[in-house]
């Protein structure tokens, strides 16, 4: 592993307290700028899960990799969020960080090189977020053009919204979320569900383990399957298994997986 250096403060992409994000950047050496990992947390989209508990994630995927990691907050169920400042939190993320990120680390960062990736809730941003082009009109975060982004590091996303509802995933956080059930808020559905938006911008990764106790391996199937995406299983393990930098059956899949995105430059 190469060493990693830690950004003194937050990039900052709006005026909300939450709207930060904490730069990992691998130790500085001469060399070509290095791709930009936009990671978003999980925590099925509540205030009381932030960023702070893939902090280790973050740091140790920029050892391994060599990638600039930018582990991104938002604003959440319980502090402001839900629909639609999540979303809009999300799109101002992936809009403004990657020029953020090159510019409080001169030299070292390619904004041009941008993987998006999260974690269950942030695991369904980060599919989202490279989706925004198949949005319907007017909705929030909306964009003519496909984001510009190598590709989606999902691991175990929530990718289907009307499933993990009518689950009640997460005691029932997508209709927290989302303000309630598909019939009652079809709209924002529509506008929110990647497994109803199709193919994401770039390449997709799914990362899932059979075990997961939070959202079932069948989503991240039936997803991968409809979306064209690559789906990577990993017997026996849990929700958090694919986040845990010591999990010998998930890390090397989950650094593997980031790597056929940036290729040699993170080797």
């Amino acid at each position: 592993m190469s060493g990693v250096q830690d950004s003194s403060r937050p990039l900052v992409y709006g005026e909300h307290p939450d709207q930060v994000a904490d730069l990992f950047l691998p130790a500085a050496e001469p060399g070509p700028r290095v791709p930009l990992v936009l990671f978003f947390h999980g925590g099925f989209w509540r205030a009381e899960h932030d960023r702070r508990h893939v902090a280790g994630f973050a740091r140790a995927l920029t050892a391994q990799t060599g990638c600039a990691v930018a582990s991104v907050e938002y604003r959440r169920v319980g502090r402001g969020g839900g629909w639609p400042v999540t979303l809009s939190d999300t799109a101002e993320a992936a809009d403004r960080l990657p020029d953020l990120a090159a510019q409080a680390a001169p030299g070292r960062v390619d904004p041009a090189r941008v993987v998006y990736a999260g974690h269950s809730a942030g695991g369904h941003l980060a599919l989202w977020a490279a989706l925004r082009h198949r949005v319907p009109d007017g909705a929030p975060g909306r964009t003519d053009t496909p984001p510009a982004v190598l590709g989606v590091l999902a691991l175990a996303p929530t990718a289907d919204l009307e499933w993990a509802d009518e689950l009640g995933s997460g005691r029932g956080a997508v209709a927290a979320f989302l303000g309630g059930a598909r019939a009652q808020v079809p709209d924002r559905y529509a506008a929110a569900d990647p497994a109803a938006l199709g193919a994401p911008a770039g390449r997709t990764v799914v990362v899932h383990g059979t075990l997961d106790e939070a959202l079932p391996v069948a989503m991240a199937r039936r997803y991968a399957s409809r979306a064209g995406a690559t789906l990577h299983e990993l017997p026996g393990c849990g929700h958090f298994d694919v986040i845990d930098p010591d999990s010998a059956a998930a890390w090397p899949v989950v650094t593997e997986a980031l790597r056929t995105f940036v290729g040699a430059a993170a080797a």
